[in-house]
């Protein structure tokens, strides 16, 4: 097992900051202390927002968007050349499987990629309002923005948001979770190593309540971008409505895939089983609740049983299929709701922690699957962030519908069809954010927001850069004489 040898260090205006204070890096697969992370407070919160804030007024905003695009590819090439790194990094940080980390790795390349292709891109309207004047609105950059990002994928969901705020011309303050600052303090380390100015990309360790809090109330942060869970959403939304700063919030989910009789099946199991147990589950947009119809529900009830009793677990550098969840704290989360679905529905597969002795130091749980699932239950409702999927069945689309749309959330849907017309209809109909037909995966091109519970704001595509601009209108006018 890797050790980390030394502290691992804040970036705070281009310096490797050290606080005197640390905390504890936990490895999932083994339950033990792997290395340290500096601790930032509110003193470490406030030099980085100056840092970011003089980084944009002197440097960063002044750069053409060619320019910021050159850094952007630099930051792409430098994060490509350390490819395996940060994926051990990740790896250890937060138990998934090393191929599952490569795979994020290429994401948080492709980030930088897209936007530093997209940033050229952004221009203002000319207004048509008169011929003695020429009205504009114009695209600018809200200046500082704060990043908070979730443990699930510290890497790809820091450089999801980093990217294009930095491509629009802000300045970010990037506070990754607690439990996997790893490689979000590494991404900012080589930004600058592959020549960003110092200031523009910042990042602050340390627990949410401390360092979140301390930037979420800062009186000097244009925008706020958080990742996690709606009660930490809530709270954000509120402490920022005492400075007016605007937040995007992305939340959770209990996102459906609806299976339809004329679905080939062949196709979808796997996707099915994969959705969920990726990642352990713990992804907002997992597809945590299937909606089969009558028809095939007990051929794929079949199929999705011998898929999860054939999952390989164990721990993440062995690239299984499945590892551990983040925490001790997050393996008794899912296990309670385990037990309480057992009391709701049908166990068929799974049901607690994995048995294996080698895995007993580490936060293992087997794929779960519940059969028999009504609409009211718990598991159904309420977001469990583990590899538990719930079976429901349905009679037609009507009643499908109902079901996708019967939570609080509205992040992902998937539908799995051969038919045109049920495809067109559900994609009018499911209340989501994204609705995806005979796949459950999308790139970086897709806008990525939420309804309801799920948050506001948009991620990703061009939309997500927009999200990091600001309107201007500006009028000229002249005289004719």
């Amino acid at each position: 097992m890797r050790k980390l040898s030394a502290v691992v260090p804040a970036i705070i205006g281009g310096e490797r900051v050290l606080t005197g204070a640390a905390f504890d890096v936990i490895d999932p697969s083994s339950g033990t202390v792997v290395g340290q992370v500096a601790l930032c407070g509110p003193p470490e919160v406030d030099r980085a927002v100056a840092a970011a804030r003089t980084a944009f007024r002197t440097t960063w905003r002044h750069v053409s968007a060619a320019g910021r695009a050159r850094h952007l590819r630099a930051i792409a090439a430098i994060f490509q050349q350390h490819a395996d790194e940060l994926a051990e990094l990740e790896t250890l940080d937060t138990g998934k499987p090393l191929s599952q980390s490569r795979i994020d790795v290429g994401f948080a390349i492709r980030y930088f990629e897209y936007y530093a292709n997209m940033v050229e891109a952004v221009f203002g309207d000319v207004i048509p309002v008169g011929t003695d004047r020429l009205t504009l609105a114009i695209r600018e950059p809200h200046g500082v923005t704060g990043h908070i990002v979730p443990w699930n994928y510290p890497l790809g969901l820091s450089t999801r948001t980093i990217a294009p705020s930095i491509a629009a011309g802000n300045c970010c303050v990037l506070k990754p979770a607690e439990d996997a600052s790893l490689t979000p303090s590494r991404i900012s380390e080589l930004a600058l190593e592959a020549g960003l100015p110092a200031g523009v990309l910042n990042c602050v360790t340390g627990p949410g309540g401390v360092t979140g809090q301390a930037l979420v109330e800062h009186h000097d942060v244009d925008y706020i971008s958080f990742t996690g869970s709606v009660p930490v959403g809530h709270r954000i939304a509120a402490a920022a409505a005492h400075t007016l700063t605007p937040v995007a919030l992305e939340l959770g989910g209990k996102s459906p895939n609806i299976v339809f009789a004329d679905a080939d099946l062949d196709e979808a199991a796997p996707v099915l089983a994969r959705s969920i147990i990726q990642n352990a589950g713990q992804t907002c947009s997992a597809g945590s609740r299937l909606l089969v119809a009558d028809e095939v529900h007990d051929e794929l009830q079949g199929r999705l049983v011998e898929i999860f009793r054939a999952t390989r677990i164990g721990p993440g550098e062995e690239d299984p299929d499945l590892g551990p969840v983040i925490s001790a704290k997050q393996l008794g989360s899912v296990t309670d709701m385990i037990e309480r679905g057992k009391q709701e529905a049908t166990l068929l597969t799974g049901g607690g922690r994995a048995a294996e002795p080698r895995l007993a130091g580490g936060y293992f749980v087997e794929p779960t699957l519940f059969g028999d699932v009504a609409p009211e239950a718990s598991i159904f409702q309420q977001e469990i962030f583990g590899p538990v999927l719930t079976l429901t069945r349905f009679r037609d689309i009507d009643e499908a519908i109902e079901l996708a749309n019967g939570t609080e959330y509205g992040l992902v849907s998937g539908v799995w069809t051969g038919s045109i017309s049920t495809a067109h209809r559900m994609i009018q109909e499911l209340d989501s954010g994204q609705v995806m037909v005979n796949t459950f995966s999308n790139g970086v091109e897709l806008p990525f927001s939420g309804r309801r519970k799920s948050g506001y704001g948009v991620e990703k595509g061009y939309d997500g850069l927009l999200a990091f601009t600001k309107v201007k209108g500006a009028v000229i006018a002249w005289s004719r004489s």
